[in-house]
């Protein structure tokens, strides 16, 4: 479906779902936009029903965006995932729709490393067995299994945002760093990057993921792995659920090889507080289960809320996709004593000449262009003289290849 808009912004319908903070709301709106918020996730006929006529949509990680949701979403111009991950949404549907899509990759980091040392800390000391004897009115007071971090051995798989943070603050505790990744990172501080997960499991005292939710992610931690961990070593997992077998993890527990474990993110999770919660690793001994709450700290929900609106706003206001995750990234200033138009196509031979000769057809003057491609989309922006004729304009939408063109004031 090829699209255009260009009204004020006062008309442009933003829907934000799953409680997000007020800040972003503020932000928004105080630039001119209309918001719509809706305290929690919906199912995909109710977002089906309620994105008509809607041009942004803001959500965390509890809705999915289908490709059915993107080929009824008549307006949509931009998706925002206030949160990290955005494997809740289809990202070549919404390529192929010419719908932008953020994320925030930064802003919750600092929450969920101090929750993963927390974790690791009262593990060790096997705090949640002896928390939950006492409120049975058991003393069991015994250094017998209750360790200290320092001199311990950490491995960390992913060593991106969060798991390069979380290798300095291990390391300034006294711990011993040794990480796992697929791609070339900078080691920070004296850790040690392994060239097989299978030599950094064998020398852990604690494993705690931290990778992405990609598809290719899923089941990456089963049975295998947790037989090449140290006998009596901690798990953690604060990344994404579908990621480890928890069959897998709760044998491993039963049978005693992994002392502790700390899970916040499942394969099913409950879609509101509301919904029952069920898993296998319920009910084992020194198992922390947290409700996803890695990220879920007042500081880092308004800084994701503040970074998600400001790339919503640089997006709308001046076409500027830095840290789109589905198009190619192009920074951008605020333009003056110019018009600029957007224009988001497939990326085939011939476009640009097409697009070029509908500009020039139209009669206007190109002041500056700003173009960009990826494997799948190409994004170009054309700053014009103030002087044209509106109507011009809808040459543009014959260009082949066309997904989504729009003019910026």
């Amino acid at each position: 479906m090829v699209g255009r808009w260009s009204f004020p912004r006062s008309r442009m319908k933003m829907l934000l779902l799953e409680n997000i903070h007020p800040a972003a709301v503020e932000r928004l709106e105080e630039a001119g936009y209309s918001v719509e918020t809706v305290k929690g996730a919906l199912d995909e006929d109710d977002l089906i029903a309620a994105i008509k006529g809607v041009h942004v949509l803001g959500i965390r990680s509890k809705t999915t965006v289908t490709r059915r949701v993107l080929e009824e979403a008549d307006r949509l111009m931009a998706v925002a995932a206030f949160c990290i991950g955005t494997n809740q949404i289809d990202l070549d549907a919404a390529s192929d729709h010419g719908v932008a899509v953020f994320n925030a990759p930064y802003s919750n980091t600092r929450s969920v490393v101090e929750l993963a040392i927390g974790l690791m800390i009262v593990l060790m000391r096997d705090v949640p067995d002896k928390s939950a004897a006492m409120h049975l009115g058991k003393w069991n007071k015994s250094a017998t299994g209750s360790k200290e971090l320092r001199g311990k051995t950490l491995g960390i798989v992913g060593y991106g945002a969060i798991g390069s943070q979380l290798s300095v603050l291990a390391e300034n505790l006294g711990m011993r760093v040794l990480f796992y990744d697929l791609s070339e990172r900078l080691a920070l501080g004296n850790a040690r990057r392994m060239r097989s997960l299978e030599a950094m499991l064998a020398e852990s005292d604690v494993v705690t993921l931290h990778v992405d939710g990609r598809k290719e992610n899923a089941d990456i931690f089963g049975a295998a792995q947790f037989a090449k961990m140290k006998e009596g070593a901690l798990f953690l997992n604060l990344s994404r659920g579908h990621v480890v077998n928890v069959g897998a993890l709760s044998q491993a527990m039963g049978s005693g090889r992994i002392a502790g474990a700390a899970v916040d993110v499942f394969p099913e999770e409950p879609r509101t507080n509301a919904d029952p919660f069920e898993s296998p690793l319920q009910g084992l001994p020194n198992m922390i289960l947290t409700p996803h709450i890695g990220g879920s700290t007042e500081e880092a929900q308004e800084a994701i809320a503040e970074f998600a609106a400001e790339r919503l706003l640089g997006y709308l206001n001046r076409g500027d996709t830095t840290f789109s995750v589905n198009l190619p990234n192009v920074q951008l200033a605020e333009v003056s004593g110019a018009h600029r138009i957007l224009h988001i196509h497939r990326n085939q031979p011939g476009v640009m000449a097409e697009l070029n000769r509908a500009l020039a057809a139209a009669g206007l003057n190109i002041l500056g262009q700003h173009l960009k491609t990826d494997e799948r989309t190409g994004y170009v922006i054309t700053d014009v003289d103030r002087d044209y004729d509106p109507a011009s304009l809808q040459a543009l939408k014959t260009v082949p290849g066309t997904l989504k063109f729009r003019t910026l004031h």
